[in-house]
């Protein structure tokens, strides 16, 4: 698996929605104003990064997040649309660590770093079954 000749820096990614009553703080239990709800925010961030390099995962493999620092900065009512962008920019082996940004349709409203683990899925679903058999 060399998956460094395909993984550099530079790559990007996107992921947009229009802010419906679905997305609001509310609904999702993080707050009480309707506006865009900071984890849908993070979500889209999330779903950016995952778009910037999900078509150069082989067979097998797929990345997880273990990681995110951002900053939710504006508000953003039902009926905007909102768009997030990811740039990879550093590679170490099967770390993945990536540059996010979110704006509506008005202005910037958050940016942050996400960090992402290229994961076998076969040993990853092995290590889940042996966790949940401890249980």
């Amino acid at each position: 698996m060399d998956l460094i000749e395909q993984l550099k820096p530079g790559l990007t990614g996107s992921a947009e929605i229009v802010v419906g009553t679905r997305d609001t703080a509310p609904h999702v239990g993080s707050g009480k104003i309707g506006v865009l709800a900071t984890p849908i925010m993070v979500n889209l961030m999330e779903t950016a990064a995952l778009h910037a390099v999900e078509q150069f995962m082989p067979p097998g493999y797929q990345t997880v997040g273990t990681h995110l620092d951002v900053k939710h900065f504006a508000a953003t009512p039902v009926g905007l649309r909102v768009r997030a962008h990811a740039e990879l920019v550093k590679v170490d082996g099967r770390t993945l660590t990536f540059r996010l940004h979110a704006e509506d349709e008005r202005e910037p409203i958050g940016e942050g770093v996400h960090v992402r683990l290229i994961i076998n899925v076969e040993r990853f679903d092995v290590r889940m079954q042996k966790k949940l058999e401890k249980t």
